[in-house]
């Protein structure tokens, strides 16, 4: 039997006590649930803390895989910064996290990973969260003119504006949303071909009581032949009856 090749990690034991040693204050809280670590840091600290990291014999995580926004409405701080780190040498994961409201910028970390430049630009678009130090914070992934900021909790699905190509203007237009009728009706129960069954919500139509019974349905017509049979003996009944005053 061939073992399969099954790439080795190093376990995460240890690593929050590295990380308080290392970190001191500017660590606010830790965190370990399945088999993932998440550390929660000063905001103004996310540079000097990721480098910590990056840099640190033991801890090494060498790599900025992802960042990534959450929104909170309910908080304070409504928003999150969510730095993923991966270990090159040690093959295992851990998180990062700032809050952050609408107003105060999170420092960037283009200056240890060119890479986020990118990675925070997708955040702004997304949150409109800022980060100071950023050579070039543009959108991009929404469209040019885009207002708002769509993956906020408070952020209609519809969205604000949609576009479309105008062949009269010959060029891409702006226009306020408007839902045409059909997405505006809920009611998703239609009426099946066959007896005329009462479905919810028919009430509505003939202005009767919720709750009123379905009427039964219609009887089936008789067969033919039901009532071709009694015609056929009275004719055979008739041909064979002798005719009154005739001969034997």
């Amino acid at each position: 039997m061939v073992a399969l090749h099954v790439p080795r990690t190093a376990p995460d034991e240890g690593v929050i006590d590295a990380a308080k040693k290392v970190l001191g204050a500017a660590l606010l809280a830790t965190k370990e649930a399945v088999g993932e670590i998440a550390l929660t840091v000063k905001r103004d600290e996310i540079t000097n803390v990721l480098r910590t990291l990056r840099d640190t014999p033991g801890l090494e995580y060498q790599q900025l895989m992802e960042i990534a926004g959450v929104d909170y409405p309910e908080r304070p701080e409504r928003f999150e910064v969510v730095y993923h780190l991966l270990s090159l040498t040690k093959n295992r994961r851990i998180r990062v996290k700032v809050s952050t409201d609408e107003a105060t910028p999170v420092p960037t970390v283009t200056t240890l990973w060119p890479v986020a430049g990118w990675l925070e630009r997708e955040v702004y678009d997304m949150y409109g969260v800022t980060f100071a130090g950023n050579p070039d914070l543009r959108r991009i992934l929404t469209d040019y003119g885009f207002e708002g900021y769509p993956q906020r909790k408070d952020f209609p699905l519809t969205g604000h504006v949609e576009l479309r190509y105008s062949e009269a203007e010959k060029r891409v237009v702006y226009e306020p949303v408007q839902l045409p009728q059909d997405f505006r009706s809920f009611d998703f129960l239609m009426p099946w071909e066959g007896p005329e069954y009462r479905l919810p919500g028919d009430e509505k139509a003939t202005g009767e009581e919720p709750g009123a019974p379905s009427p039964a349905p219609a009887p089936a017509t008789p067969p033919l032949e039901g009532k071709a049979k009694p015609a056929r003996k009275a004719a055979a009944k008739k041909k064979t009856a002798p005719k009154k005053g005739g001969t034997a």
